[in-house]
């Protein structure tokens, strides 16, 4: 018999694994299709792949001539770009599953379906093991609804990185992270792009300003935004035919973009474990039966790798005894567009703008963004006026998704603006975007 049994290679389920392993424990894992789950395979790493490529012709096509690098007839080459993306998978694939040799973890490539809370069923050879704890990691599905599920060749993501040429062009359907990072894919390499999102404006879970930042340079891109409205009707003729605000619109493909949902299974419902959108858990990521766990998109809470991966933490430290408890209070969001977009804590979406002060600061003030002739952006801190207490922070900016961490530390550790500010930033980076936001009314443009 296993100590466990993880359900899913994805980012929470080998996390778990290894982990588990390194605290003296027997663990099996068991994953039907490649390691690395949606992450990996269909969702982080092969989009960023992609748009790596695309910031790079951007920044040669916008940038060299201004800044006396000579480029004559730039082009691009689609076969290349996609053999990048895989190849970045496949290392990626590859070293989870030499993490998995090196911990001495049991692979059993198969279906895994829960019989019991102790007996999982490997469908294809009818195997059952046996293990004392079960983490779920079974991950996410495409989000599809009609009538997109009825009209042929309609793209999920997925079906994007097997692309062979570019159309010509291109609704996008959803305009949150999937379809905004898509569409600047997209319109980097001329496609006529249009996103149409229901919600009042892209980006929703974003603030305001954030959207309309991206949209500014989605448009000089001349990508069409639609907000506030839904497709009323689509039918494929020879390309597809979208009603859009009672005007028909012609596309060659159709993205759906709309985001995924939890992956739950017929045997996580004949068990009886509890699930309302998806797999229910405490904080300790304990299901309502003693010894299974869920971790990562199957708990339908906050879909996020870096979120499934301290989950899985949590749930192997929670399996050998321990007794700890997942802190959301303080996670990141990113998005690769260009500029790209990171934040953590709360929005002014969130809050009463009495009891906070909000502190902006342009990447146009910033000296190291001038030298890389970057002017669109800001970084923005929302702090508690009684306290001066962190609670927010939004960057848009080029390296955005790395320099969150500065808000991520503040804002876990409730650290004060003052306190981050008395930090010596180096100079000049773009890190001083953050510093002069951080400072508040008492920033010095330099």
């Amino acid at each position: 018999m296993f100590d466990a049994i993880v359900i899913g290679g994805g980012p929470g389920g080998y996390v778990a694994a290894i982990r588990l392993s390194q605290l003296g424990k027997k663990v099996a894992i068991i994953e039907k299709e490649n390691f690395g789950g949606t992450c990996t395979n269909k969702g982080c790493i092969p989009t960023k792949a992609l748009l790596t490529s695309a910031h790079l012709y951007q920044e040669i096509v916008d940038k060299s001539s201004k800044m006396g690098i000579l480029v004559d007839n730039v082009e691009y080459d689609l076969l290349k770009i996609m053999k990048h993306m895989e190849k970045s998978v496949t290392m990626s694939r590859k070293g989870i599953e030499f993490l998995m040799k090196k911990n001495k973890i049991e692979v059993f490539k198969a279906t895994g379906k829960l019989k019991d809370n102790e007996t999982v069923l490997l469908e294809e050879t009818n195997e059952e093991i046996k293990g004392k704890n079960i983490i779920l990691a079974n991950g996410s599905v495409p989000v599809v609804f009609s009538p997109f599920d009825k009209i042929p060749g309609v793209w999920i993501s997925d079906d994007v990185f097997k692309m062979e040429k570019f159309p010509k062009s291109l609704l996008i359907i959803g305009g949150g992270v999937i379809g905004v990072e898509f569409a600047t894919f997209f319109s980097t390499f001329g496609v006529d792009v249009t996103i149409v999102e229901l919600a009042e404006h892209i980006l929703p879970f974003e603030d305001k300003d954030v959207a309309e930042e991206i949209k500014k340079v989605l448009k000089k891109k001349k990508v069409k935004i639609i907000e506030g409205t839904k497709i009323e009707n689509i039918e494929k003729e020879d390309n597809y035919i979208a009603e859009i605000n009672g005007e028909k619109f012609e596309f060659e493909k159709v993205l759906l973009a709309v985001g995924r949902k939890p992956n739950i299974t017929e045997d996580i419902l004949n068990l009886g474990i509890e699930v309302k959108r998806g797999v229910v858990t405490d904080k300790h990521m304990k299901t309502n039966i003693d010894n299974i766990y869920a971790v990562g998109d199957v708990r339908g809470e906050i879909m996020l790798a870096h979120v499934a991966m301290y989950e899985g933490i949590i749930a192997a430290h929670n399996i050998v005894g321990e007794s700890k408890e997942m802190d959301y209070s303080a996670v990141p969001s990113i998005i690769f567009s260009n500029p790209e977009i990171a934040s953590v804590g709360l929005k002014e979406k969130d809050i009463d703008k009495d009891k906070v002060n909000i502190w902006k600061f342009p990447v146009s003030a910033n000296g190291r963004a001038r030298t890389m002739d970057e002017r669109v952006g800001f970084a923005k801190v929302i702090e508690e006026k009684e306290t001066g207490k962190v609670l927010g922070v939004t960057v848009v900016s080029p390296n955005a998704t790395d320099m969150i961490m500065e808000g991520v530390l503040a804002v876990k550790y409730q650290m004060t603006s003052h306190q981050v500010a008395e930090a010596i930033h180096p100079h000049p980076t773009l890190t001083e975007t953050l510093l002069g936001a951080f400072e508040g009314k008492l920033t010095i443009h330099i």
